[in-house]
Parts: C-alpha cells; structure tokens; sequence
C-alpha cells in the first residue's frame, strides 16, 4: 500500500508541475503575441508614411494623405486591440516560474505606440519637411 502512495504523490507533483510549465508556456506565448501585433501595427504605421512619401505629389492632395492616414487609423486599432487582449489574458493566468509582463506594463507600450503614431498622423498633415525642394 505505501508504494501506491507514493506513485499517487508522485504522479500528482508531475502533474502540478506539467500545469506549471503550461501555464509558463501560454504566459510567453501570450507575450510573443503581443509582440507579432505591435510589428504589425508598426508595419502598418510604415505602410502609411511610406505611401504618403512616394505619393505625396498625387492630385487631388489630399488622396495621398487620407490613404496614409487610413494605414495609421488601422496601426492603432491593432495596437488597441492587441493590447486589450493581451492585458486580459495577463490578468487570467496565475503567476508561476515565468514571470509575465504586468498588464500595466502592455498597456503603457501599446498607448505609448498608439499616441505616436497619431503623431505621426498629425505630423504628415501639417508639417512640411522639404524635401521637395531637394
């Protein structure tokens, strides 16, 4: 009988740690995703200055522009929403070995690059640069 014992012990401190290391998995891969949504985002942000550089001379003006600013509009809601869903799986998940970045902590980085990128939004509206002249 002690020998059952201590299998069932065994059997049931494996287990407690294959839930730890799974839940470590799903804290990294949650963080990993984060990440991916934010490259998007930036690439996004890319896409709209980029066409707005390439075509700025298209007529009427303001094409160029809207198109460019609709890429950014696009950055910020993938960023929004990616931060959204990865605070809230943040907060659901139960800390163990790998330590998860705090919900706090994406949702700084994703309104930080929210705010910058309506920035640059703004920016491409009412600043020239002049590189026109070159």
């Amino acid at each position: 009988m002690a020998d059952r014992t201590g299998l069932a012990e065994e059997r049931t401190d494996f287990a407690e740690k294959r839930t730890d290391w799974a839940e470590d998995r799903t804290i990294m891969a949650n963080e990993r995703t984060f990440a991916g949504w934010m490259r998007t985002g930036l690439a996004a942000v890319g896409i709209g200055l980029g066409f707005n550089a390439l075509f700025g001379k298209l007529e009427p003006a303001w094409l160029p522009k809207w198109l460019a600013t609709a890429f950014i509009l696009i950055a910020i809601a993938i960023i929004f929403n990616a931060q959204r869903r990865a605070a809230a799986v943040a907060e659901r998940l139960e800390q163990h070995r790998a330590e998860p970045i705090r919900g706090r902590t994406l949702q700084l980085i994703a309104w930080t690059m929210m705010l910058a990128s309506g920035g640059l939004a703004v920016a491409m509206w009412w600043v020239d640069i002049g590189l026109a002249g070159r």
